[in-house]
């Protein structure tokens, strides 16, 4: 379930990252991969966002054009973005009981002995960078064997996501669902909303064990 997650983090993440080439994603698109998401959820924003992608295949012939355009639109940084997905943008001071400062994502790398490939290309409070991290500390958590371990990994992801995706992703979703022109780019956006919420609650159960399917509709 979890690595379902990470699926449709990757996927959601890159899509806001990277200028979409039409051909691959019109390809990518008309297999009809996202007619079947890997999980499924019985969170509104989920289910809304596995709605929008179920319906956004349109014309073949102009659906390549539309969503580079609206690309374009919310996110390119030449141009006043609609949607910036970058944190820094949304700022919203958050200081937990330890006192700390959620003011920068790259402690919370570096905290992790982790730098972004695209250091110095792209800047690390961009959405798409953190989803990426998010998804390794998942990965962390799910080779961890020791209870207490695990615990304090349970901790640490839902300390991410709330000083630095919770914080801000919820509004920056609100400028993609006003914006986007498609069906694809509301359903990135309700979608990337929805699993950052989805793994709040999940890593909030008591213990490793309660991470079950119970949360979810299958």
């Amino acid at each position: 379930m979890l690595k379902g997650y990470n699926m449709l983090f990757y996927f959601a993440g890159s899509m806001i990252m990277h200028e979409p080439s039409e051909e691959c994603i019109v390809d990518f698109w008309e297999k009809g991969i996202l007619k079947n998401l890997p999980i499924s959820s019985s969170n509104p924003n989920f289910v809304k966002a596995a709605s929008q992608l179920r319906d956004s295949f349109s014309d073949k012939s102009i659906f390549g054009k539309l969503l580079h355009e609206d690309y374009l639109r919310l996110f390119n940084e030449q141009l006043p973005a609609l949607a910036p997905a970058y944190e820094s943008q949304y700022y919203k001071k958050i200081t937990d009981r330890t006192g700390y400062d959620s003011s920068s994502v790259t402690e919370f790398y570096n905290s992790y002995g982790w730098q972004s490939k695209f250091k110095g290309k792209i800047n690390d409070d961009h959405l798409g960078i953190e989803l990426l991290f998010l998804t390794l500390l998942i990965d962390k958590y799910l080779v961890l064997d020791d209870a207490a371990c695990r615990g304090e990994m349970r901790n640490e992801i839902r300390r991410f996501i709330n000083h630095h995706i919770l914080s801000w992703v919820p509004e920056w979703n609100k400028k993609v669902q006003a914006h986007a022109n498609t069906l694809s780019f509301k359903g990135i956006g309700n979608l990337i909303l929805a699993c950052s919420e989805d793994i709040f609650v999940l890593f909030g159960q008591k213990s490793s064990s309660a991470i079950s399917t119970d949360f979810l509709k299958n």
